[in-house]
């Protein structure tokens, strides 16, 4: 009989953490007494240089003090440029030039909108939050912008969507493969294949999904009800997920085969 504890417990805790991670998301953005603005002209004043008050940068309009990683951010250091200012974006696309250095994210995708929520969960951890800058992310009372709040929004459109990329790899985790001039290509599953461990092997089969260009290659279960029940699936059947809609076989692999390979 298949054991669903482990795979329950993995998305139990991805959406527990996503939950917790909305809510620090939420926290973050919330007013508080005493809490020092700056203008970007001030905040320019603290690069850390001889005279500097101090070394600060900005993400997403909160303001870091960086002085404890000083060899990162100072003059002449790799990460300068980020050093008394807001560099948001060059946080996802790494460009460093001055027209790379700036805080215009309304155009990222959901995916690099992420990487910016890591990004700041990196610096709440390790450095001090001093402040916020008034501009595109907060106001002069201090409080978030529509523009914040449409990065908030992408934030949690994103952790819901990457909550639902989780739960399909633990249903069809992808396949191993290889590929050599002599032997041509193989494809094959294991109990860990695609980094999802598991107490069955599966199958391998072609995934569509939808927007997509080409299938790739997933492990599907062949025993047990299948994981959810799409519209047409009978409920009582012992095939796994063999008789999912988005799947295919491929042509020249015998159905239950756990490695297809195709030889040139």
């Amino acid at each position: 009989m298949r054991r669903l504890g482990g795979r329950g417990l993995l998305l139990g805790l991805a959406a527990a953490a996503a939950a917790a991670a909305a809510a620090r998301w939420m926290g973050w953005w919330g007013g508080r007494a005493g809490l020092r603005l700056f203008v970007p002209e001030e905040l320019a004043r603290y690069r850390g240089g001889p005279g500097d008050p101090g070394l600060y940068l900005a993400l997403l309009g909160r303001v870091y003090d960086v002085s404890s990683g000083r060899r990162h951010y100072e003059p002449g250091a790799h990460y300068s440029g980020f050093a008394g200012r807001d560099a948001s974006r060059a946080f996802v696309t790494g460009d460093y030039s001055e027209a790379g250095l700036v805080d215009h994210v309304a155009d990222l995708s959901f995916s690099e909108v992420l990487t910016l929520q890591n990004w700041l969960s990196f610096y709440e951890k390790n450095y001090e939050f001093v402040g916020r800058v008034i501009g595109r992310f907060y106001g002069e009372d201090g409080l978030p912008t529509p523009e914040l709040t449409q990065v908030e929004a992408m934030i949690s459109r994103g952790s819901e969507a990457g909550r639902r990329a989780l739960e399909e790899k633990q249903t069809f985790p992808p396949c191993n493969a290889e590929w050599s001039s002599s032997r041509g290509s193989r494809l094959w599953c294991s109990p860990e294949s695609g980094g999802v461990s598991r107490d069955w092997i599966g199958v391998p089969r072609k995934l569509y999904k939808p927007g997509a260009k080409e299938p790739h290659c997933v492990c599907v279960r062949t025993t047990g009800p299948p994981s959810d029940q799409s519209p047409g699936l009978p409920a009582d059947t012992n095939r796994g997920d063999l008789d999912h809609p988005s799947l295919g076989e491929y042509t020249g692999c015998p159905p239950l085969a756990i490695t297809c390979s195709f030889p040139l």
